[in-house]
């Protein structure tokens, strides 16, 4: 059984951890270096911060992943547009767990009133999985960035995806983010 929770404190080791690997064996982020439990807490505080969510699943009572939403764009004309993140342990990739995350961070977005959820997915073996769960879940593709990132060997395409989370197109109305610094 999968379950979906706000993460804490007390998850960040194992986020910290996920990361990591993905970090330093993946291609879903673009990062070259783990980044140590203190950065990841400073982010995790950033992103709670900013009254944005940060989620956790476990299956059967174990971590399984997280996901999380963060600015989009620095600029304030942005700020009702987020990037979702999505990460899963390896051990239970394919069983509903991604699926189940980044349902519950659209839920959470749009009944806060954001406006799009943008998913930035980068070429790796699971990502023809991932734009195929965006696609199911609503997201439509806006773009393709070629050979934008350098990892492993390799020159990495990025393809964004874009889910309008108040299809009505009216004026912002709850959500009122905590200012980003450009």
């Amino acid at each position: 059984m999968i379950t979906i929770r706000d993460a804490d404190a007390d998850d960040l080791p194992r986020i910290t951890a996920l990361y990591g690997r993905e970090v330093l064996q993946g291609t879903a982020s673009f990062e070259l270096e783990a980044p140590p439990l203190a950065e990841m807490t400073a982010r995790f505080e950033g992103v709670l911060d900013l009254g944005l969510p940060w989620l956790v699943a476990e299956s059967d009572g174990a971590f399984a992943g997280y996901a999380y939403a963060s600015p989009f764009r620095p600029r304030p004309a942005y700020r009702y547009s987020v990037e979702g993140s999505v990460y899963v342990e390896a051990g239970v990739r394919g069983r509903g767990v991604g699926r189940h995350l980044l349902e519950a961070l659209i839920a959470r977005l749009r009944s806060a009133g954001l406006r799009h959820l943008m998913g930035v997915i980068s070429e790796s073996d699971t990502s023809v999985a991932s734009i195929a769960l965006h696609r199911t879940l609503g997201f439509r593709e806006v773009g393709v960035c070629r050979q934008v990132g350098w990892k492993h060997g390799r020159w990495l395409d990025v393809t964004l995806m874009q889910l309008d989370l108040a299809p009505d197109g009216g004026p912002p109305t709850a959500f009122e983010p905590a200012p980003v610094r450009a």
